[in-house]
């Protein structure tokens, strides 16, 4: 019997690896993960056979497949129990096994089962150890296969009676900014178009969904591009073969979850992975202890030819608390990690891991050299390192194939696991990146709002359009007519009346002429273009739309309310109040007035005969009332300016003041509602990016 050497097992299992070519079926030792714990038979421990790597298949010389007896064929597909002295005596078996599981070695078993003899077929007589209880191929790449299932078990589901996880709970600080937001989003409804909002209602779902579930795992993902070696990293932190390592592109097709400690099926299920690509990390008490809590997540390569792929990475990467980016040497400043991930996720820095793979493969100080390169990218997408104490993003090197710097890698991780902040870092930076998505719909970085001067404004301009001044003015006149018309010579005033019968009764404005109207309509139009534009003057484009939008409504049948309210605000009806000087000007022109009757009847009587001739007193009586009686009206007239002045004043007040509530009502009070509207949004924008948030 012929040993087989390493170097004949390695090109052996590269041949094997071709068989899976025949059978069609690519699928991981994960898919058809073991079940159950097997280990090797005390018998011929000590013999060549026996240290064979497991998966290395011998051939009699005829070519054919020696089968082994019925006996040993039962101990081998017959899990063993427990603590039997079988399984203790067979530690070498079980680690010469575990280096195996990671080859493609499952779809060969499947190759070699179609092709094993049946089992009735006689063994061969020229195999010594074919009466010996020892393995041939078909079951010894069978064995390979259970003892990889065995080192790693199927992730454990809780029992109904198990209590559940406690949730996560989110500190003050980080609620407010949450309940911020929420409150943002809902005044913003109306005002935003749901793409605008999808991202914030889609931080705020996740968050709520995050919160009930564990609060005492941490999500991990791997992230890479194809040939970083992400998955050999995975297995390195798991102790054992999980997730399915080659030269074949892409190499991972779905996520595989690993976790090291029970309670996290609610977390996995919310990421969509089926449990047959749940796994448990090999059993080591310190490793144990080190990473409890942690769920790691291996993903597809994120510039993978397959879209599907690419379309997991982007929904996981959402999802989970935390990201190592794995990167190689060759790639690492690949263009599509960095515009595509690293610098839209720079506020992410807490939560994200960038670990340079492969050092193995950079001669002398190369790696340093990488890193500070890296380093360098890593501080133009803007991601802030979390070195010297500083909090933001930690860079490492390693290499997962000769295992330097995983263990720091895994010191690290344990701790930030165990610090049991990721989840409540990662919902806060998802606030930050939605908060700076929706700042150019918040912020503008201009003061915004309408100023007393463009209110006061408007108001000039409506009172303008509705003839305020000249209302005030006709006011005026109207006063001074009525003066005169009381404190007026008799004769003066029919003189006057006769002269001015087509004038309108007193108190009533003229009609507008239509050009007049036109002219108004115009004016108010221009007055609420004005304001729209002053209020909208310094808003974001959404809110500066909304203000125009509600001015523009207001404006709506504005000049014709505004010609009904100057006819009723306008002059009132009837004459014009008189001040109390009035009844005596009135006496003293009727005085006057009496003096010139009087002293006529008198020059009359005498001419007549019937008084004694005497024209110095009736002359004098007529004089005094012909002169008196203009000096009476003149002087009510001088009296009267200021009187008339004040009320012209008070009608054209009384005009402006209606034009202007009505304009407020109708177009300042909507947009005031808006900017209203905009100063609360505003105020929710400046809780929802205030910095400090934690889990309590």
């Amino acid at each position: 019997m012929t040993a087989v050497t390493d170097h004949d097992h390695t090109d052996h299992m590269e041949r094997m690896d071709h068989t899976s070519d025949y059978t069609g079926d690519s699928a991981s030792a994960v898919e058809t993960g073991p079940t159950a714990s097997d280990s090797v038979p005390d018998a011929g421990r000590g013999s060549a056979r026996d240290r064979v790597p497991d998966g290395a298949r011998h051939r009699d010389g005829t070519g054919k497949e020696p089968k082994e007896s019925a006996d040993t064929g039962k101990a081998a597909d017959a899990p063993e129990a427990a603590g039997s002295p079988q399984a203790a005596e067979a530690p070498e078996a079980a680690e010469a096994a575990e280096p195996a599981a990671g080859t493609e070695n499952v779809p060969h078993a499947r190759v070699r089962e179609q092709r094993e003899p049946a089992d009735d077929a006689p063994p061969a007589a020229d195999d010594p150890a074919a009466g010996d209880g020892v393995w041939d191929d078909g079951l010894i790449a069978r064995r390979v296969t259970e003892t990889a299932k065995a080192a790693v078990p199927v992730l454990e589901t809780r029992g109904p009676g198990a209590p559940p996880p406690a949730p996560l709970a989110y500190d003050g600080p980080l609620r407010s900014r949450l309940d911020a937001l929420r409150e943002l989003v809902g005044l913003s409804r109306t005002r935003l178009d749901s793409n605008t909002l999808a991202e914030a209602g889609r931080v705020l779902d996740e968050a709520a969904n995050r919160r009930r579930l564990s609060g005492q795992h941490t999500v991990v993902a791997l992230a890479g591009a194809t040939g970083s070696g992400k998955s050999q990293l995975f297995n390195a932190l798991a102790g054992v073969a999980i997730s399915e390592t080659g030269v074949r592109r892409p190499t991972t097709a779905a996520p595989i979850a690993c976790s090291w400690s029970d309670g996290s099926a609610a977390l996995i299920d919310r990421l969509g992975i089926p449990g047959r690509l749940r796994r448990r990390p090999v059993h080591n008490p310190e490793a144990d202890a080190q990473l409890r809590g942690l769920v790691l997540i291996d993903l597809p390569d994120h510039d993978s030819a397959a879209v599907q792929h690419r379309e997991q990475v982007d929904r996981i990467l959402k999802l989970v608390d935390a990201v190592i980016w794995v990167v190689d040497p060759e790639k690492y400043a690949d263009a599509v990690l960095h515009e595509r991930y690293l610098r839209p996720m720079a506020g992410h820095a807490e939560v994200m891991f960038i670990v340079l793979n492969q050092t193995d493969r950079l001669p002398g100080e190369a790696t340093d050299q990488v890193l500070d390169d890296l380093r360098r990218l890593l501080d133009d997408d803007g991601i802030a390192l979390g070195e010297y104490g500083d909090p933001g993003a930690t860079v490492l090197a390693l290499s997962a194939l000769t295992g330097d710097g995983v263990g720091e890698l895994r010191e690290v991780l344990g701790q930030f696991v165990s610090e049991r902040g990721a989840a409540a870092r990662r919902v806060a930076a998802d606030v930050d990146a939605a908060a700076a998505r929706l700042r150019p719909v918040y912020a503008t970085g201009r003061r915004a709002g309408l100023s007393e001067e463009a209110r006061d404004e408007f108001a000039a301009r409506l009172a303008d359009a509705v003839g305020a001044t000249a209302a005030g003015e006709a006011a005026e006149r109207a006063w001074r007519r009525n003066a005169n018309r009381a404190c007026g010579t008799p004769w003066l005033r029919l003189w006057r009346w006769y002269h001015k019968r087509g004038e309108p009764p007193t108190g009533r404005l003229p009609k507008a002429q239509p050009e007049e109207e036109a002219t108004a309509r115009q004016r108010v139009e221009q007055a609420v273009r004005t304001v729209s534009e002053r209020a909208s003057a310094g808003l974001p484009a959404p809110w500066a739309q909304a203000v125009r939008e509600a001015a523009v409504r207001g404006s709506q049948g504005l000049s014709e309310a505004l010609d009904e309210l100057a006819a009723r605000a306008g002059l009132p009806p009837g004459r014009p109040p008189r001040p109390g000087w009035w009844p005596v000007a009135v006496l003293a022109q009727a005085a006057m007035t009496l003096l010139q009757v009087l002293g006529g009847l008198w020059l009359v009587g005498q001419i007549a005969g019937v008084m004694a001739p005497n024209l110095g007193v009736p002359v004098l009586l007529m004089v005094a009332g012909i002169v008196g009686g203009p000096l009476v009206e003149w002087g009510c007239r001088i009296a009267a300016r200021a009187p008339a002045r004040r009320y012209g004043l008070e009608a054209e007040r009384r005009l402006r003041e209606a034009a202007a509530g009505c304009g407020r009502a109708r177009v300042l009070d909507p947009v005031a509602a808006e900017l209203l509207r905009y100063q609360e949004v505003r105020e929710q924008y400046g809780r929802v990016t205030r910095a400090g948030a934690g889990v309590r």
